[in-house]
């Protein structure tokens, strides 16, 4: 089977506003935007976003995120978020999880059957940025599919010498500054953050089916 693994960020693009996303620098230019599906540095290894630079959610999700941020120009003054993935399309959902169904990897893939919250537009993976731009340490890089990503076992990587309590004070920062704004965090995944239950999801919000 042959899978599509890129596709025209102006395809993109075009797609996701026709579902109604909202670019995220319409709302809010001053957050930044590094999608890592653009460029190698992600688990496949591989560009699945071609050149698309832009972050889209739905506009509820994107105004949440803008919160997030004004909070942490308050805490923070010359930090800002940084978005590593957005939205995301199902076609492309599918070809992340053929590389890891049947391993123990599968569990940080959402799976295509049923969709991510992803491919709704209403998840986004980030982290903080200080003044030079550079992402703060949080004890571990995106996509890093290790129990040293999960959360809520951070002291012990701190007390073992695996994680510096700079860091951990960066992943509580982050957290709180995302829930506080409304959403949860993925316990697998530092960098992750969503909203609604799967039945919400499903009812209120279109799968990005391309």
């Amino acid at each position: 089977m042959t899978h599509r693994t890129t596709t025209p960020h102006n395809d993109l693009e075009a797609q996701f506003r026709a579902y109604g996303l909202v670019d995220i620098h319409d709302l809010a230019p001053e957050i930044g935007v590094e999608l890592k599906y653009a460029t190698p540095d992600n688990f496949t290894g591989r560009n699945l976003y071609g050149a698309l630079g832009k972050a889209y959610l739905v506009p509820e999700i994107a105004a949440r995120v803008v919160a997030a941020q004004r909070a942490l120009c308050v805490a923070r003054p010359g930090h800002r978020l940084l978005i590593y993935d957005a939205a995301r399309p199902i076609g492309i959902q599918r070809f992340m999880y053929s590389l890891v169904a049947g391993t123990p990897q599968a569990r940080y893939v959402a799976d295509p059957e049923t969709g991510g919250y992803h491919n709704y537009g209403v998840a986004v993976d980030l982290t903080i940025a200080g003044p030079d731009g550079r992402p703060l340490d949080m004890g571990c890089p995106f996509d890093c599919f290790d129990p040293i990503s999960h959360v809520g076992h951070e002291e012990e990587y701190v007390a073992c010498g695996q994680m510096s309590r700079e860091a951990l004070a960066n992943r509580r920062q982050l957290a709180a500054l995302m829930t506080d704004a409304g959403f949860t965090q993925n316990p697998d995944e530092w960098w992750h953050f969503q909203r609604y239950t799967p039945d919400e999801l499903r009812r209120r919000f279109r799968l990005l089916d391309f």
